[in-house]
């Protein structure tokens, strides 16, 4: 994913997305990206804040494909509607761990998991 969310952002945050450098390790690019979501500092991403950024990124296919309510709603699935650093940066690693053996059913398992938490508070 690219990272330019309303100015913010720029190489080191495109890099925090894509994964594409080794220089930083996985805990340290969640906690890049979710300070590059989290503009105005407050320690919480709001559902809206999350879908601007993964509208506005280029997430990885597999998360694309998952689409951001089912992302939001691992990240969130007591339906708060806020994320905290960490709940975020754990989640995002879970997530990607999932993707990265190749478990792109069990990531997106835990999505639609999530997801369906969500509906169930809503509903």
């Amino acid at each position: 994913m690219s990272m330019a969310i309303s100015g913010s952002g720029g190489a080191a945050a495109m890099t925090a997305m894509s994964g594409a450098s080794t220089r930083m390790a996985p805990q340290q690019k969640m906690s890049a990206l979710y300070n590059n979501i989290d503009t105005s500092g407050v320690g919480s991403v709001s559902q809206a804040q999350f879908n601007q950024a993964f509208q506005t990124l280029n997430p990885p296919a597999p998360f694309k494909a998952a689409g951001a309510q089912a992302v939001w709603g691992a990240l969130d699935p007591s339906g708060s509607g806020q994320v905290s650093q960490s709940d975020f940066v754990n989640g995002m690693k879970n997530l990607m761990v999932q993707l990265r053996q190749g478990d792109s059913a069990g990531a997106a398992q835990t999505a639609a998991a999530g997801t369906q938490a969500l509906r169930s508070l809503t509903s």
